[in-house]
């Protein structure tokens, strides 16, 4: 299988290399790094976008280029079952080797990059469409990282207890998923009063009554986004409403997400759904997600985006209402959408949109 996806990708790139007039790409960034290795990992620091390995593509060979102290683990780990030569240094001397190695080995060559190395040409954003339709690997990967990513989320959302802080339970979430080997990308932890936020990084707030857990967790190069929510007692009114209205919206957006539909028109579906349940102006308030895979969004949609998804394209859409979210991430299959990070032990609501039902994730009430 691994082969098959390696070979297919190799296809996918050789027709971009023949497109652009190049010879190879030089690869950095850890998500690029990512899908061409088929799930490996040149990250040490997880807050770089770039990675401490670059690998050099072309149709005829692939060099990795790293120092004395990264080479090794990256060739054994994450490259074994690539056929890839290696141009190591040591690390003390990366700032005076590194370039002059890259220019010696592509001397001659029309090679782009995409941080810059060595002086090359940076690659356009028609580089990482290449990674937007997923492989049957890829798709297969993608659905165990979101059963367990969804998992986590359950073990930790049933344990919450009233007195805990918000850091408390970033703490134990970031376990739960580090424990299933998920690395946490994004960990947004918001309490009661908190709440009014949409990008709430954890504090030191007890909960009181209300919290909501946002996560995105990565693992060989894929990462899934999803959010839960928590309420002690009996649910407010209002926020009944504006959950059920949140996940109406999350329905529009999830059941528009097929191949072909352009992300404008998700959102302008959506945006109907805003105002016919009475919020029509909280989607400009907070983005409202797009597409996904190996980034949290690729691109997020705005209105009038004329991006059209592709077959297999994973999406991750995030409604939200001050108080409220709903979120998981899909693959938009030709003839269905699928939620990976689907709740299994947590209430949902089933929501029906233009005849078509979805189950989206409900508050959990203690």
């Amino acid at each position: 299988m691994a082969k098959d996806e390696c070979a297919l990708k190799a296809r996918r790139l050789n027709a971009f290399l023949k497109k652009k007039k190049l010879d190879g790409v030089l690869l950095t960034r850890q998500d690029h790094f990512a899908w061409l290795t088929c799930g490996g990992d040149n990250h040490v620091v997880t807050a770089s976008e770039t990675g401490f390995g670059t690998l050099l593509y072309t149709p005829e060979r692939k060099v990795l280029f790293a120092t004395n102290i990264e080479a090794p683990r990256i060739m054994k780990e994450e490259l074994s079952r690539m056929d890839v030569a290696v141009v190591d240094y040591p690390w003390h001397q990366e700032g005076q080797i590194k370039a002059k190695a890259i220019k010696k080995v592509i001397r001659g060559m029309r090679v782009a990059s995409d941080d810059g190395v060595a002086g090359t040409k940076r690659l356009d954003g028609g580089f990482t469409e290449l990674r937007y339709s997923l492989t049957e690997a890829e798709i297969k990967r993608y659905r165990a990282l979101g059963k367990e990513c969804n998992a986590a989320m359950e073990e930790i959302g049933h344990k919450v207890k009233k007195g805990q802080t918000e850091a408390e339970i970033a703490a134990d979430i970031c376990r739960a998923f580090i424990a299933r080997d998920i690395q946490p990308t994004v960990c947004l932890i918001a309490a009661d009063e908190r709440l009014k936020y949409r990008h709430p990084i954890y504090k030191t707030r007890k909960v009181k009554k209300c919290v909501m857990i946002v996560m995105c967790g990565r693992r060989k190069g894929l990462i899934c986004s999803l959010t839960r929510m928590v309420h002690f007692g009996r649910l407010p009114d209002e926020l009944r409403r504006k959950h059920d209205a949140c996940c109406a919206v999350d329905a529009a957006f999830n059941l528009s997400s097929k191949p072909g539909v352009t992300l404008g028109t998700c959102l302008k579906n959506a945006q109907s759904v805003y105002e016919a349940t009475g919020f029509a102006d909280e989607w400009q308030l907070h983005h409202q997600g797009g597409t996904a895979g190996y980034a949290g969004r690729d691109k997020i949609a705005t209105p009038g985006d004329r991006t059209r998804i592709q077959p297999n394209q994973a999406l991750a859409w995030n409604p939200s209402i001050r108080g409220t979210k709903s979120e998981d991430t899909i693959i938009a299959h030709k003839d269905r959408i699928e939620v990976i990070s689907r709740p299994v032990n947590w209430p949902t609501i089933k929501v029906t949109w233009k005849g078509k039902t979805i189950q989206r994730a409900d508050i959990l009430a203690k």
